[in-house]
């Protein structure tokens, strides 16, 4: 039975047993917030757990580093939307130490392409077209610098409202542990950010926020 098969049969079982049913909630995220969080495997349960999250407490965006590539592209796109129409008031950017993006070789990655039937034309091609795929495929140096930089894309996007924290925080994959980079309350105006009630002080931090 292959992977798709075997995840089709636990579907049925799961819809027809209910269990569905505990899950259920709107499309608006409760605590009024977006996370835009890694990809990594040991993130998919940790995360939320370590965090005290569940079903339809946020808005959960996931890529390779918790990156913003760029400013028109559909991370920031779909930030705008949680804020303007989903009613997302915080943002959090959480990365994680031992990232896979913190390592990656773009040279690497496009020699396995061409090993997987990627031409060296059609490379050369996207290259002619103005793509610089070495600075798209590359990830970055130190995590906590770009966290930084990740959060002061959002805080200053031109369609983004001063009025919506950003926080930066990265998380250790063995333990869901978080240090805080950026605490977006104290980048707020003044007068909002004594105005807007603060979403759950003990999710900007962790047993390893001290560390920050």
């Amino acid at each position: 039975m292959s992977l798709l098969e075997q995840m089709l049969e636990h579907n049925k079982g799961f819809v027809e047993s209910g269990t569905y049913e505990r899950f259920r909630t709107d499309r608006f995220p409760d605590k009024k917030l977006a996370i835009l969080a890694c990809m990594d495997a040991r993130l998919l349960e940790l995360l939320p757990n370590a965090l005290g999250l569940k079903n339809g407490d946020v808005k959960m965006i996931k890529n390779a580093g918790a990156l913003i590539l760029h400013p028109w592209g559909s991370v920031m796109r779909s930030l705008v939307v949680a804020v303007y129409e989903l009613r997302v008031s915080e943002i959090c950017v959480i990365a994680h130490s031992d990232c896979g993006m913190s390592a990656i070789d773009p040279m690497r990655v496009l020699q396995e392409a061409q090993k997987r039937g990627v031409s060296t034309r059609t490379m050369n091609t996207l290259r002619m077209a103005g793509i610089e795929l070495d600075s798209w495929l590359r990830g970055f140096d130190n995590v906590d610098d770009s966290v930084r930089k990740t959060v002061e894309f959002i805080r200053t996007h031109p369609l983004m409202p001063k009025d919506v924290p950003a926080h930066g925080l990265v998380m250790d994959p063995v333990t869901g542990g978080v240090r805080i980079l950026v605490d977006g309350y104290k980048a707020l105006p003044k007068k909002t950010a004594k105005a807007l009630p603060k979403i759950e002080p003990a999710l900007l931090a962790g047993d390893n926020a001290k560390e920050g």
